[in-house]
């Protein structure tokens, strides 16, 4: 289908986004990667009267050190995050899970923040970024404010952003000394994930001194597990101790139901997939 008609603007600065923004009002909308909005314009799913495209700001792209994170910015692509070694020293569980979004042309053209401003459970970066507490610099008419990943997604495509306001850069602290994984579920290669499951934890004397686990499509917006983070604070890094934690991954989550998987099967697979992924983390080996 042939989208409905709207104007178009590409800013050279924030400032001039975040005014091309206002002027739109609420029928403006951001164009990132566009790997999931112009299907969504295509299909009439969407239809904004004004498209803002963030391509030509160059100060929205890279990956920086800042001491104890690394900052991204927005609109750094999926492939540049894979290829840059800061990430890939100190945000491992970010790299793996950006590994695995849909193809090679997607991850090309695709974008950090316009995944995580879609805010779509089904997607694999939302849980990794509720996981590693991960924060949001955010700009808009009323300038700069900060928001938490655990505040940002607030339901089913649906963020904390403001009118006029948009996702500049996140801030992703360090996981030296971390083991993660990210594991994940689909029907065929390059589909949402049935479920998905972002891991990582610190060992310390043969116990699991702590653990961030967030799950993808389990609820109306990325979970946290935090029944299986408490039952594996402490415990030893054994298989028998990570099966146990991971039985509870589906408490506090409220699966959908659709036409790929039922709730139940959803959360047997958070079970599964849970306790793959703290393994792998882990380095933990069957006695």
């Amino acid at each position: 289908m042939i989208p409905a008609a709207f104007e178009y603007t590409k800013p050279s600065t924030v400032d001039e986004a975040v005014q091309a923004l206002a002027d739109g009002g609420e029928d403006a909308k951001v164009l990132a990667g566009g790997q999931s909005l112009i299907p969504m314009l295509r299909l009439r799913l969407a239809a904004p009267t004004l498209l803002v495209d963030l391509g030509g700001l160059g100060e929205l792209r890279g990956v920086r050190d800042d001491g104890d994170a690394l900052v991204i910015g927005a609109m750094t692509r999926y492939a540049d995050l894979l290829r840059d070694p800061l990430v890939r020293d100190h945000a491992p569980l970010l790299a793996q899970a950006t590994a695995t979004v849909a193809d090679r042309q997607v991850r090309h053209l695709g974008t950090i923040g316009g995944s995580l401003a879609e805010a779509d459970p089904a997607g694999d970066l939302p849980s990794v970024a509720v996981a590693l507490d991960v924060s949001f610099e955010v700009v808009g008419p009323d300038g700069w404010r900060t928001i938490s990943a655990a505040d940002f997604f607030v339901d089913f495509l649906t963020t904390a952003l403001g009118d006029g306001e948009m996702l500049a850069a996140l801030r992703v602290p360090k996981q030296d000394g971390w083991g993660t994984h990210y594991e994940k579920f689909n029907r065929v290669a390059q589909a949402w994930s049935i479920v998905g499951v972002a891991v990582a934890v610190r060992r310390e004397n043969g116990t699991i001194a702590e653990a961030r686990v967030g799950l993808t499509n389990m609820g109306n917006r990325p979970v946290r597990a935090r029944a299986v983070e408490e039952a594996l604070t402490g415990a030893p890094a054994t298989v028998d101790a990570v099966s146990s934690a991971a039985a509870r991954a589906a408490e506090g989550a409220d699966p959908p139901a659709d036409v790929w998987a039922s709730a139940e099967y959803r959360s047997h697979l958070a079970t599964v997939l849970t306790r793959r992924a703290v393994v792998a983390a882990g380095g933990i080996h069957a006695s």
